[in-house]
C-alpha cells in the first residue's frame, strides 16, 4: 500500500496525504486506546478481584505504579527502536505486549499479576512515542494541535471500554473473561495493521544504532530546552491525576460510596465518553484561537478544582452530583494529551519527534508511577478515597499558572 512520500515535519496540506492521515490517526487511534485499556482492565475489575483473591483495594494503586514506572523507563529508551525498525513495527511489538500482558492476568494468581504489570508497562510505554513519530510526518503543521487530539481521543475511548466492558466480560465469564478477551482483541489488532507496514515505516532506518548514550542525549536535550522541560512537568503533574482516576474511581464509587459494580463502571464509562469530544475541542482551540500553552495552563488550574471536587463527592453527594465531578476531572484531566504532544513534536528537533516524545511521556510514566502509591498509601492509612485526589491538585494549579504565564498568547495563528 504505497503512499505519497512526506517531506520533513509537520507533513503536507495537499489531498495527496489526506487520504494516509486519515489512515494513521485511525490506526493510532486504536492503539492508544487499547493501550489504555489494558492498564484499566486490573484497576477496573479490583472490586471483584478483591473479594475472590483476598487483596485490599489499595493494590489497584500498587498494580497501576508499577505498571508505569516501567512504561516510564521504556518510553525514555523506545525512540532510537521506533527510528531503527519503523513506528508501526513498534506499535504492533507494542500491542503483543499487551496482550500477553493480559492474557497472564487471566491466569488469577496474585503473583502472576505482578509479571502482568511488567509486561503491560513495557507495551504500554511504546505506543505514545511511536504514534507520534508517525502523525508527525503527515500531520499539517497549523492542525497538529487538533491531529494529535483526536488520535489521543483513544485514551478515552479505552477507558469507555474498560467501564463498560469489563463488569459485563466479569459477569459473562468470571474474573478471566476480561484479560481473555482483550487480550485476543491486543494481538488481533497487531496482525491486522500488518498490510501498511510497508508504507508507515517508510522513513525507518535499519542501520541506526542502538545505545544507552542516546537515552542521556534525549534527557539532556528534554531538560536543556525550558518550553520542552515546562511540558515535562506538566506532563508529570496531569498524567498523575489521570492515573488515579484511573486506578481508584471505580473503587471509590464501590467500596467507598456503595455502589454496585456495573453502576461504578457506568459512571466511569459516561466520563470517559465525554473526555471524547473534550479532547476534540481543545486541540481545535489550540489549533484556531488560542495558544496551545494557555489552554493547557487553563485545564491545569480547572482540573485541580475538579480534582479537589472529586475529593469531597465521598461526604454523601447525590448521583448527579457525582456524574458531574466525574464528567469534569474527565474533560480536563483525561482531555489535554493531544495539545501537549503537538507541543512537544512541533519543539523536537527535525528526525527526533519519537525519542524526545519519549523523553517528555516518561515523566509522564513516573507521574502515573507516584500519583498511585501514594493514593494507595493515603488510602491505606485513612480508609478515605478523598485524600489522594486532594494532593494532587496542588501541584497542577501551580503548573497551570506557570503555563499561563508563559509565551503565547491569542490569535496567534
Amino acid at each position: 500500500m504505497p503512499f505519497p512520500p512526506v517531506r520533513g515535519q509537520g507533513g503536507h496540506s495537499g489531498k495527496d496525504t489526506l487520504a494516509p492521515l486519515l489512515l494513521a490517526v485511525g490506526v493510532m487511534l486504536l492503539q492508544q486506546a487499547l493501550s489504555y485499556l489494558a492498564t484499566l482492565v486490573f484497576p477496573v475489575a479490583m472490586p471483584a478481584l478483591a473479594a475472590a483473591l483476598g487483596i485490599g483495594t489499595a493494590y489497584a494503586g500498587l498494580y497501576t505504579g508499577l505498571v508505569f514506572c516501567v512504561s516510564s523507563l521504556g518510553q525514555v529508551s523506545c525512540g532510537g527502536l521506533i527510528i531503527r525498525h519503523g513506528a508501526l513495527r513498534m506499535s504492533q511489538v507494542s500491542l503483543a505486549l499487551l496482550g500477553a500482558g493480559l492474557m497472564l492476568g487471566a491466569a488469577g494468581e496474585v503473583w502472576l499479576f505482578v509479571l502482568s504489570a511488567l509486561v503491560i508497562g513495557m507495551g504500554n510505554s511504546i505506543s505514545t512515542p511511536a504514534s507520534s513519530h508517525l502523525l508527525a510526518r503527515y500531520a499539517p503543521q497549523r492542525y497538529a494541535p487538533l491531529v494529535f487530539s483526536v488520535k489521543q481521543t483513544g485514551v478515552p475511548v479505552g477507558g469507555m471500554l474498560a467501564g463498560a466492558g469489563v463488569p459485563l466480560l466479569l459477569v459473562a465469564f468470571d474474573r478471566e473473561g476480561p484479560f481473555l478477551v482483550f487480550g485476543l482483541v491486543c494481538w488481533a489488532l497487531a496482525i491486522a495493521v500488518q498490510p501498511l507496514r510497508r508504507a508507515f515505516d517508510g522513513d525507518r532506518d535499519p542501520r541506526h544504532r542502538l545505545s544507552l548514550a542516546a537515552i542521556g542525549a534525549t534527557l539532556r536535550t528534554v531538560w536543556g530546552d525550558p518550553s520542552l522541560r515546562g511540558y515535562a512537568y506538566a506532563m508529570f503533574c496531569f498524567v498523575g491525576l489521570q492515573a488515579i482516576f484511573g486506578a481508584f474511581f471505580v473503587s471509590y464509587l464501590s467500596d467507598g460510596m456503595g455502589y454496585t459494580l456495573t453502576a461504578a463502571g457506568g459512571v466511569f464509562a459516561a466520563a470517559q465518553g465525554i473526555a471524547i469530544a473534550a479532547r476534540i475541542a481543545w486541540g481545535w482551540i489550540g489549533s484556531r484561537w488560542i495558544d496551545p500553552r494557555h489552554v493547557l495552563g487553563g485545564l491545569g488550574l480547572a482540573m485541580a478544582a475538579a480534582s479537589l471536587a472529586m475529593a469531597a463527592i465521598g461526604s454523601g453527594a447525590s448521583w448527579w452530583v457525582v456524574l458531574a465531578v466525574a464528567v469534569a476531572y474527565s474533560a480536563t484531566a483525561v482531555g489535554w494529551h493531544g495539545l501537549l504532544l503537538a507541543e512537544v513534536a512541533r519543539r523536537a528537533p527535525a528526525g527526533r519527534i519519537g525519542p524526545i516524545t519519549g523523553g517528555v511521556v516518561a515523566f509522564g510514566g513516573a507521574g502515573m508511577m507516584t500519583y498511585p502509591l501514594l493514593h494507595a498509601l493515603l488510602l491505606q492509612a485513612t480508609g478515605a478515597y478523598g485524600w489522594g485526589f486532594a494532593a494532587g491538585a496542588l501541584p497542577a494549579a501551580v503548573v497551570g499558572w506557570h503555563l499561563l504565564r508563559g509565551p503565547g498568547g491569542m490569535g496567534r495563528r
